[in-house]
């Protein structure tokens, strides 16, 4: 397989792309990551991943010494040095090389960045044409953890559910808040229609004043799909879902950088609408499609 590794400021080869048994994110997991999609050798809104990873830094204090556009260059050059045409682009943070229980939450050193720039993962056509169903995640997420709604290193629960999701036949494992309220999928953000109209769950920033956090991410490609809903007459309602909501939806979606526009027919047992992708959800894949080649076309 196809590896490009730029650490620290530097390529490094496979073998040498090691990290210190020291690091913040080895030790506690103390760490964020952003995953995004490249296509004609361009990332898809590269700048947008990096302002929401700098966000998180800062909100959680890893690190407030993130400059966007030098991590959007560093990202795109990682990219041609891969050679790759379509990419699957991970940038790990890490709080660095140092031990936190000693450090008394001053860090002294530099944070790690990783970027890895391999071949896209490749889902099969069916995913698309005829939808995927999904299982009900068995924990539940809260919204009084400060962590919630960010991509940290501590994706163990979700890619647990995500496993188990995977051995029942299930493409996604759709989690809820303690409260009831749907939240997201383990690696995606979830759009219901019912009636002709678009709805999502809040995300993180997009609270009333007054309100708990949301636990939902404020996806990339989520953002997306709400400004071409706009542009094609929908409108998108950001608000409280539960699983009735899910349940009686005429059509449903995922989205995420890696499938952009993931159908879904099922819940468990439970048919979604008709049992077949809706016309809504076939409207925005196409619309998502154009806008990547759009953006990314040379």
């Amino acid at each position: 397989m196809t590896l490009t590794v730029w650490l620290n400021g530097r390529f490094v080869g496979r073998d040498e792309a090691k990290v210190s048994i020291f690091d913040a994110g080895f030790q506690h997991g103390v760490g964020l990551f952003e995953t995004m999609s490249a296509r004609h050798g361009v990332v898809f809104r590269a700048e947008a991943h990096m302002r929401r990873l700098a966000d998180s830094a800062r909100t959680l204090l890893l690190t407030e010494k993130l400059r966007i556009m030098p991590l959007v260059e560093a990202i795109e050059h990682t990219v041609r040095e891969s050679g790759l045409d379509a990419a699957r682009v991970r940038l790990t943070l890490t709080g660095g090389d140092l031990n936190l229980l000693q450090s008394r939450g001053q860090s002294v050193v530099d944070p790690t960045i990783i970027i890895v720039a391999q071949p896209p993962t490749e889902y099969p056509p069916a995913f698309f044409e005829a939808g995927v169903v999904v299982m009900i995640a068995g924990g539940r997420e809260n919204p009084l953890d400060p962590m919630a709604g960010h991509k940290t290193l501590n994706y163990w629960p979700r890619i647990q559910q995500l496993q188990i999701a995977a051995g029942r036949g299930a493409g996604e494992a759709i989690w809820f808040t303690v409260s009831n309220h749907l939240s997201a999928g383990s690696v995606s953000n979830v759009f219901l229609v019912k009636g002709g109209s678009l709805h999502t769950p809040i995300a993180r920033g997009e609270e009333e004043d007054g309100a708990l956090a949301s636990t939902v991410l404020p996806g990339i490609t989520r953002r997306a799909i709400i400004d071409l809903a706009a542009g094609l007459g929908l409108g998108t309602s950001r608000r409280m879902l539960t699983i009735e909501d899910l349940l009686g939806a005429d059509e449903a979606f995922l989205t995420n950088s890696s499938w952009g526009v993931l159908p879904v027919t099922g819940v468990e047992r439970e048919r979604i609408g008709a049992g077949n992708v809706g016309d809504m959800t076939k409207r925005l894949r196409e619309a998502w499609l154009e806008l990547v080649e759009l953006e990314t076309a040379n």
